[in-house]
């Protein structure tokens, strides 16, 4: 690597996603800081690859990656963005979302998921429809149960509610895997962690 690429690198190191991970794109709670879901800033770059991952967190020219496997046939939703001379794969707004009620881990956390989630409520581009159709395509149920948990705790988030209601499975979801689901919220088939807020401040 020459002076002038290895300085863009250590600049912006986005550009190595194609080249280290392809097939992939960059999603999860980086995608959420790059569509202004959240202030937050997370020291990694997360990843998601259709490449075997053996390990899920790698450092490569001084940058910090960690890397979610996924089905190839399961890239969708995806932008290319440039930065410097490379076209970067992303995940749209909407896919963001979606992703990371999939698995709350690869966004920071079920709260930190929410916040997110109650930030893209008042975005111009938010697309219902688009959301549930993605969710369809991804085809894990609890991602209706979550979605659909708070967004009806959103004045706005009623017809989203709805339409989640219409895509339940069967059986219980945890709300986050990461903790313990004490109670169930049986309306959602949703078994929720001690002290979950019932309420989520818009």
């Amino acid at each position: 690597m020459d002076t002038m690429a290895s300085d863009r690198v250590l600049d912006d190191p986005w550009v190595l996603v194609p080249a280290l991970f392809a097939p992939a794109y960059i999603g999860g709670r980086t995608a959420a800081e790059h569509w202004n879901l959240t202030e937050q800033i997370f020291k990694d770059i997360f990843v998601m690859t259709a490449q075997a991952v053996r390990q899920k967190r790698q450092e490569r020219h001084g940058a910090l990656f960690s890397l979610k496997h996924i089905d190839g046939r399961k890239i969708f939703g995806v932008k290319n963005t440039w930065r410097h001379r490379t076209q970067v794969p992303v995940s749209d707004v909407h896919r963001t979302i979606i992703d990371m009620f999939d698995n709350p881990a690869i966004g920071g956390g079920i709260q930190h998921v929410a916040d997110c989630f109650a930030s893209y409520l008042q975005r111009d581009d938010r697309d219902d429809n688009r959301l549930i159709e993605y969710a369809v395509s991804l085809g894990n149920g609890a991602v209706f149960k979550r979605l659909g948990f708070f967004a009806e705790r959103f004045q706005d988030g009623a017809k989203l509610s709805r339409l989640c209601e219409r895509h339940l499975s069967g059986g219980h979801a945890k709300l986050d895997p990461a903790q313990d689901g004490i109670h169930v919220v049986s309306k959602w088939r949703l078994r929720v962690p001690e002290g979950c807020s019932q309420e989520v401040s818009p």
